[in-house]
């Protein structure tokens, strides 16, 4: 669909200012990267880094549209189930009346029998994959701020909406224009609901943005989206930089059973892969396990350093399916 000319003019006068900024980044990533700063975040040098990147990226882009986007739902977490009380009958003899005259020859009541308990469901570990080729529906990015269309890419490319040629890759970030908003990104181009709307725009709709208070929360409430519908769950790691493609996960018990299942790992398409990033270091193959120490390194509370986003902020990020696959 070709976009107005309008948001095709304010496109490429964002895109021609962050090309005149590059140089700047350049040299300061320069300096920074010789003394090795960077790669070992020495002194929070890495995120001081970001905070630059943001800020002369925001500088160069321009203002986003302020217009409205898929809003972030905020999930508090349900409370504890609380143990059903068992109350303890006590039974007591009943003594038998005596018959009567015309009782006498009755036919005794036959009694009713009572029905056979359910079996209670049994807690055991669960490993939960979706049925696809991590290395088929894997799309590296082409350009190093390109894991939102990449990400976004993979999840089509696993329900079957999209390939991963570069081509296609192109053309959906070639679109930002229609979904970009300063309330999902005040740098302008991907955020969490740019992607959700991006996916709708591509045939699968339902994704929902959702903000949970904790990682365990977050990771839960994923791997039920993911069981539920059947489609890939996109987590926003890296303090909501990055984006992570969620095809499956592992718990100590069934989430859609026990609520207070805890998910121990993911399986997870990295559009950063085959890359090393300078602050979060070397990315992993398509499919790759990442347990709870890797979740708690890279999946961390959304923080941003072009400003607030108050429903995000400290929160854990995760674009959710909510449609049944069909």
């Amino acid at each position: 669909m070709p976009l107005p000319d309008a948001p095709r003019s304010a496109l490429r006068v964002r895109r021609l200012r962050r090309w005149l900024g590059v140089g700047l980044v350049a040299a300061v990533a320069l300096g920074l990267v010789a003394g090795g700063a960077v790669w070992v975040d020495a002194f929070g040098a890495g995120q001081r880094f970001e905070h630059l990147q943001a800020r002369i990226a925001r500088f160069i882009a321009g203002p986003p549209p302020d217009r409205d986007t898929r809003p972030t739902v905020v999930v508090t977490a349900a409370p504890s189930p609380t143990p059903t009380p068992t109350l303890t009958t006590v039974s007591r003899a009943t003594p038998t009346p005596a018959a009567t005259a015309d009782a006498i020859g009755s036919p005794s009541p036959t009694p009713t029998p009572s029905p056979s308990p359910s079996p209670s469901p049994v807690r055991a570990p669960v490993d939960v994959r979706l049925p696809l080729d991590p290395k088929a529906v894997f799309a590296s990015e082409l350009n190093k701020d390109w894991c939102a269309p990449a990400g976004t890419q993979m999840v089509l490319a696993a329900l079957g909406l999209l390939d991963t040629s570069e081509q296609a890759q192109r053309s959906l970030e070639g679109r930002i224009g229609e979904w970009e908003a300063w309330r999902d990104s005040h740098n302008g181009g991907w955020g969490p609901a740019a992607i959700a709307l991006a996916l709708d725009a591509y045939g699968a709709p339902g994704y929902e943005v959702r903000a949970y208070e904790t990682r365990a929360d977050a990771l839960r409430g994923a791997a039920v989206a993911l069981s539920e519908t059947g489609a890939p769950v996109v987590l926003m790691t890296w303090r909501g930089a990055h984006t992570w493609v969620m095809s499956g996960y592992r718990a100590n018990a069934d989430p859609m059973v026990f609520p207070d299942a805890s998910v121990t790992g993911t399986y997870i398409l990295d559009p950063w892969y085959p890359r090393i990033s300078s602050i979060w270091g070397p990315s992993d193959p398509p499919g790759a396990f990442q347990d709870a120490a890797e979740m708690k390194r890279n999946y961390l509370p959304w923080k941003r350093p072009e400003g607030k986003y108050p429903d995000r902020d400290g929160r854990f990020i995760v674009v959710a399916p909510t449609i049944p696959v069909g």
